[in-house]
């Protein structure tokens, strides 16, 4: 590409990017994780649309630095090599004059990139980089620049986001606040927390696009997939089904696949471009912990608002996914594990550890007036206690609020939408 069409493209490209500093954007947590004085890059890997660019920019401007802008996700740019990346360096010399800070959107589309960043980072500029592959980010980086980097993984909205992004007072007590909250609770347990849902009207062809094109562009191409239609459905059947535990066999039965292998093979695509995230089992055996895996969707507007998606409301699915992301957020990047525990005798959907100390348990139930329902929760819990010593216990339903003790544990019961508030 020669250079004049390059600038021509980058300076659409700034002028795209400067048109945001006239929008208002929610302060999201991820961007405390971001250091702009580090000599190390720093990463924000996530799933598409969930607004990895707009961390950055938020992160920059608010520090008030020049900063020069490239998004390689861009058609235009889609034959660029790593041996062009220096002209596009030059060019980024040419329209910002000087500049200590470079954000570079969507690196993973550029063979080679890690040497660009390396040769960034001997320069000492500051860089910033979005990906949406963590496979293809996280082992490059740590093969290539290690100790060079550093990592954020950004989730769609949460739900106090979604409440900042629609001025809600989630701090109130007052029964119409209280009220609010949970009508918002439940439009977010169905609308989900990609970003552009709260302005898109037309939600399903939004949400169809986005999976069509991770599917499309992010896994097929980049991994080679030959049998596209068969992958596909099998795509599109986990997040119908999710969360659903993996039983190899079963998918190789279903699709005509020829291995389990093939099946791995396609769910790691699938999460590496962060369409399902998985949880694995609660056991000290490390076999049992990698086989019995449990796939969640990343959003649930993954759930169904898709074409041909043929789904139900699913609520206390939806709730579960959503207190399983919620809790990843809070726990994973303090260096927490989340299990999920199952015996013959009774199961519970989550439990953090600290190392090999469970400090959590939470059972997740959408509905619990029914006896029968509640005395099953409250049953894993205790089980769940009783089987890895865990005296931290939290039953979250829809709406209601109590302290009990059973069988001398001490359980608290609370709405799911406070507690993913931080109430």
């Amino acid at each position: 590409m020669d250079k004049r069409t390059l600038e021509i493209i980058l300076v659409d490209q700034q002028e795209e990017l400067n048109e945001r500093r006239s929008m208002r954007f929610c302060q999201r947590k991820e961007e405390d994780q971001i250091d702009l004085d580090s000599p190390q890059a720093q990463v924000v890997i996530g799933v598409r649309r969930s607004g990895k660019s707009t961390l950055c920019f938020n992160a920059l401007t608010r520090k008030g630095v020049k900063f020069a802008y490239v998004n390689f996700d861009d058609e235009r740019l889609v034959h660029l090599a790593g041996q062009d990346l220096n002209d596009v360096l030059e060019v980024l010399y040419k329209i910002n004059g000087d500049f200590q800070y470079l954000f570079i959107d969507e690196i993973q589309n550029i063979p080679e990139w890690f040497l660009f960043v390396n040769r960034l980072l001997r320069r000492q500029l500051h860089v910033l980089i979005t990906g949406s592959n963590a496979k293809l980010l996280s082992g490059e980086l740590a093969t290539h620049l290690t100790g060079r980097h550093n990592t954020i993984i950004l989730y769609p909205f949460s739900f106090g986001e979604y409440c900042e992004a629609k001025n809600m007072n989630v701090s109130s007590i007052s029964t119409k606040s209280i009220a609010a909250r949970r009508a918002t609770f439940d439009e977010y347990l169905r609308q989900g927390g990609f970003p552009e849902l709260l302005t898109i009207r037309n939600q399903r062809n939004y949400i169809s696009g986005l999976v069509d094109n991770i599917l499309k562009r992010d896994i097929e191409q980049r991994f080679k997939v030959l049998h596209t239609a068969t992958f596909e459905n099998l795509a599109n059947h986990m997040l119908n089904v999710a969360p659903a535990i993996v039983v190899d066999r079963n998918l190789q039965d279903t699709f005509g696949l020829k291995s389990s292998h093939t099946v791995k093979n396609y769910l790691s695509y699938l999460k590496q471009a962060y369409l399902l995230i998985g949880l694995q089992k609660y056991s000290p055996k490390s076999k049992i912990r990698i086989t019995s895996e449990k796939l969640y969707p990343i959003d649930v507007a993954l759930m169904n608002t898709r074409e041909n998606a043929f789904s139900g409301e699913n609520l206390g699915w939806r709730m579960e996914t959503v207190v399983y992301l919620e809790l990843l957020r809070r726990y994973k990047n303090d260096g927490k594990d989340i299990y999920y525990f199952a015996d013959r005798s009774g199961e519970c959907d989550f439990i953090v550890c600290n190392n090999q100390i469970a400090i959590l348990a939470v059972q997740v139930s959408y509905d619990i007036s029914s006896p029968k329902t509640k005395k099953r929760e409250i049953t894993g819990l205790l089980l769940t206690a009783r089987k890895t010593g865990c005296q931290n216990l939290l039953l979250l339903t829809d709406h209601e609020y109590e302290d009990i003790t059973v069988d001398g544990y001490d359980i608290a019961i609370r709405p799911v939408y406070d507690y993913v508030l931080g109430n």
